[in-house]
């Protein structure tokens, strides 16, 4: 079984997506710096368990083209993931989201937004965001924030060949022994054109103060992954944020770092069949 590559409509953005399986709609969010390929293993073994596995390129990164609207902000990466979910789901309109790093802040914008649209949700490193109370720790460990914000960033990122990518992978995951090439779909994605300045526009959308859409619990029943050698956030962040979910809330620690579904696809894969709902 392999994935199809298609072309999907949707908050007036034509997304590509990686599609393998049939049955209910999974839709897998990648992050930075990461690509739909992020999923591949997950998306198979999902497929392989009787689910219908789709992993969009998110907004901005290629083969998905640059929004002419050039908004990256929260409620529009929720709006995108909750046009998704109708699009590729038309009869339904629901799906089991699982995020990772930006998109787990889209999974939980979809979430907290349109609770209809999610039939269950599970993020990776990235507990509810109104959780998060930043502190001189945390922000030493988020400083790529500052550096992605920079009107120059996207120039010095093509400058040095995306070594930042590696460095990043490297910082966040230490533990992780990155096998030859794991980076380099997201550094094609990069080089195309406008890609890397959509990247850094995630960063430079965020505001100063939570959006009010994200100040609110999630009502749907959620699966959280925190990884034991995340060098940004740990279990206890997301133990904290337990009292934002009213629906039933699991961590889930495993080993691995901010990457964890790449570091240990198999361990991690096998947790999150354990405790989907049925297809």
């Amino acid at each position: 079984m392999s994935a199809t590559t298609r072309k999907v409509t949707a908050n007036g953005l034509e997304f590509t997506v990686l599609e393998e399986g049939e049955g209910p709609l999974v839709l897998l969010l990648h992050g930075f710096p990461d690509t739909a390929h992020s999923w591949d293993h997950t998306r198979a073994a999902l497929a392989r368990a009787g689910y219908r596995a789709v992993s969009p390129f998110m907004r901005g990164y290629a083969p998905t083209p640059v929004p002419a609207d050039g908004k990256y902000d929260t409620e529009t990466l929720g709006r995108d993931a909750a046009a998704l979910i109708d699009a590729l789901a038309p009869a339904e309109q629901r799906a089991i989201v699982i995020g990772h790093d930006w998109g787990a802040t889209a999974a939980y914008a979809v979430a907290l937004a349109a609770p209809g649209k999610v039939r269950f949700l599970v993020s990776l490193a990235i507990p509810h965001p109104a959780s998060l109370k930043p502190n001189p720790f945390m922000l030493w460990k988020v400083r790529h924030f500052i550096t992605l914000r920079r009107k120059g960033a996207p120039a010095k990122l093509r400058a040095t060949n995306f070594a930042l990518v590696d460095e990043l992978v490297r910082r966040w995951s230490p533990a992780w022994q990155v096998p030859p090439g794991e980076t380099d779909a997201v550094k094609r994605a990069f080089a195309e054109p406008g890609c890397v300045e959509a990247a850094c526009g995630y960063y430079r959308a965020l505001g100063f103060s939570l959006p009010k859409s994200q100040r609110h619990k999630v009502t749907v029943p959620t699966l959280a992954f925190a990884g034991a050698t995340d060098s940004v956030l740990r279990t206890p962040a997301f133990e904290s944020a337990r009292s934002w979910h009213s629906a039933g809330y699991e961590v889930v620690t495993l080993p691995g770092g901010h990457f964890l579904h790449r570091e240990h696809p198999e361990e991690f894969a096998r947790a999150l069949l354990q405790r989907l709902p049925r297809p």
